[in-house]
């Protein structure tokens, strides 16, 4: 395990320690002071059921004799959810990882037609460190974006200003993007390309920066998305991401409206605007 991989387990654990509280847990306090208000080493360790010396060490990043039920007790003292425990599997044991070339991506050409080809929602094509590899007319206009750019969605939108009045509730869409991008950092075991990504959005964004500091860990599924979009107003889309069945890192995310709904309308005059 590199030392870039020990630090981002150990600073894993201690952002997820930090955000339970013994309320949280049922641990007892006895009426104490406490100097921080999450949850000390020992008391992980207790719940987990493994000495404070054990987890110590696993909080430095010496995982590599941990066996899976210790992990599945430590994801459950802690209280992560399915996509953190992944996140805390791919940190621990990196050699299970598949590891990818980090040199630019492709799209089949017959992902690029079956994008191109759908009228009636939305639709991209999001590379594995989230940039735009393609997508339909309505998805570039969805976004604002030149259909010859290609620029990176999470750059895209914590640098962008448009961004900021583009997307309703920006900061919630904002605290998904970078979790979904920590979420690929560990099904990327030393990409180059992704730390000079991460390094230089926390260097221009102190947004990103305060929000990756905290460790979020998300995947990108399904949910539903707001935009107040410039040319055509108020629209509220169904957003649906499918995994390209390669496990490329890839992701189709489409777009849609309620058939019938002022959304629906409204993303019809957006495609006839940009036609």
């Amino acid at each position: 395990m590199s030392e870039q991989r020990n630090t981002e387990l150990g600073d894993f654990l201690r952002a997820r320690r930090a955000a339970l509280t013994p309320a949280d847990t049922g641990v007892p306090t006895y009426g104490t002071p406490r100097r921080v208000p999450g949850l000390r080493r020992e008391e992980v360790a207790q719940l987990a059921g493994v000495s404070v010396n054990y987890y110590t060490r696993i909080e430095q990043g010496e995982s590599h004799q941990m066996s899976d039920s210790v992990m599945e007790a430590i994801a459950n003292a802690l209280r992560l959810d399915d996509s953190e425990r992944m996140h805390l599997l791919r940190l621990a044991w990196p050699a299970q990882v598949m590891r990818r070339e980090a040199g630019p991506e492709m799209v089949r050409d017959s992902v690029l037609a079956l994008v191109e080809s759908n009228i009636d929602q939305a639709a991209i094509i999001v590379g594995r460190r989230t940039d735009l590899l393609g997508g339909n007319r309505l998805g570039f206009a969805l976004l604002g974006i030149d259909r010859d750019a290609r620029p990176n969605l999470t750059k895209h939108m914590f640098l962008e200003p448009a961004m900021r009045d583009l997307v309703v509730d920006w900061e919630r869409q904002a605290h998904n993007a970078a979790s979904y991008l920590r979420m690929t950092t560990g099904e990327q075991t030393d990409d180059p390309k992704m730390a000079e990504l991460i390094g230089e959005l926390s260097i221009q964004s102190p947004e990103f920066a305060r929000i990756w500091a905290s460790h979020p860990v998300a995947e990108c599924l399904h949910s539903v998305r707001e935009y107040d979009h410039p040319l055509v107003g108020r629209l509220t889309l169904n957003e649906e991401s499918l995994r390209m069945p390669d496990d490329s890192g890839q992701r189709i995310i489409f777009s849609g409206a309620e058939p019938g709904s002022p959304s629906a309308e409204r993303l019809k005059l957006l495609d006839s605007l940009v036609s």
